[in-house]
């Protein structure tokens, strides 16, 4: 099976490329296709991408940085293939632009979305990849950061808004899901390709989580996962009006299709 992997960025000049090996290393007998979506990066992002995949895609069976912090892919025999391909938007439109981006060109058997920040570990994605793709329990795999696993203590006020989206969401999907807000959502192509997305901001968490629950014939599953949370000083971006967003998304996704 082909997992592919949409890694939206905006502004990650220093950890992208480690998100990227991270992916690399991460389920080391998959397929796998990387797909890295530029939205207007204006702090090198977009040079950094440019000079390292100069026609757009590159592969190998290793991936790994330099001492420059560059690429280098190598090749062993017999080994699973990493394909990393580069799209690009002329300005920023946000996140769920992106993520809709990845779901248009996306080959893969099993689809997941992974955050170029580091807040998410990428080791974490071979159990969600058991229970759909080994174990076939799942459709799809959500991933939340309230089951116990390494979890940074941060704003307190982010984890209020986390539980009382979640909370209005189970509550108007009928559902039992801990943080439908957290960036790992694994599924299988055919979830993925039943999704009309719309979002182009924040807001695509709820959107997705509402589209895949309001189809009823899904095998929903979620997982715990680490959660190594940034500060707004080294870079985070979501805010309180995220939070608003999210809450009338959940309205408007319940009341209209």
């Amino acid at each position: 099976m082909l997992l592919s992997v949409i890694v939206p960025v905006y502004n990650e000049r220093h950890t992208l490329g480690k998100i990227i090996v991270a992916i690399g290393r991460s389920l080391p007998n998959v397929y796998k296709e990387i797909i890295v979506v530029d939205d207007g990066s204006r702090d090198g992002t977009r040079e950094w991408l440019l000079a390292n995949f100069p026609e757009q895609e590159r592969r190998g069976a290793t991936v790994d940085l330099d001492c420059a912090a560059n690429l280098t892919f190598g090749d062993v025999p017999g080994a699973s293939l990493i394909t990393v391909r580069c799209l690009y938007h002329d300005r920023n439109t946000g996140k769920g632009a992106a993520v809709r981006t990845g779901f248009a060109t996306f080959t893969g058997d099993i689809l997941v979305i992974q955050d170029s920040d580091l807040e998410y570990d990428p080791n974490d994605l071979a159990q969600m990849y058991d229970l759909i793709a080994v174990r076939e329990v799942a459709d799809v795999v959500f991933g939340s950061r309230f089951y116990g696993r390494p979890h940074r203590s941060l704003y307190f006020h982010h984890y209020l808004g986390n539980r009382l989206i979640s909370f209005l969401f189970n509550i108007a999907f009928n559902q039992t899901l801990t943080d439908i807000e957290a960036c790992y959502k694994m599924m299988t192509r055919q979830v993925a390709q039943s999704l009309r997305l719309t979002a182009n901001d924040f807001s695509i968490e709820v959107e997705m989580s509402a589209k895949i629950a309001r189809q009823r014939k899904f095998r929903i599953y979620e997982l715990g996962i680490s959660y190594y949370g940034r500060t707004y000083a080294q870079g985070k971006k979501i805010n309180w009006k995220d939070g608003i967003i999210a809450l009338w998304s959940i309205l408007k996704f319940r009341l209209f299709r």
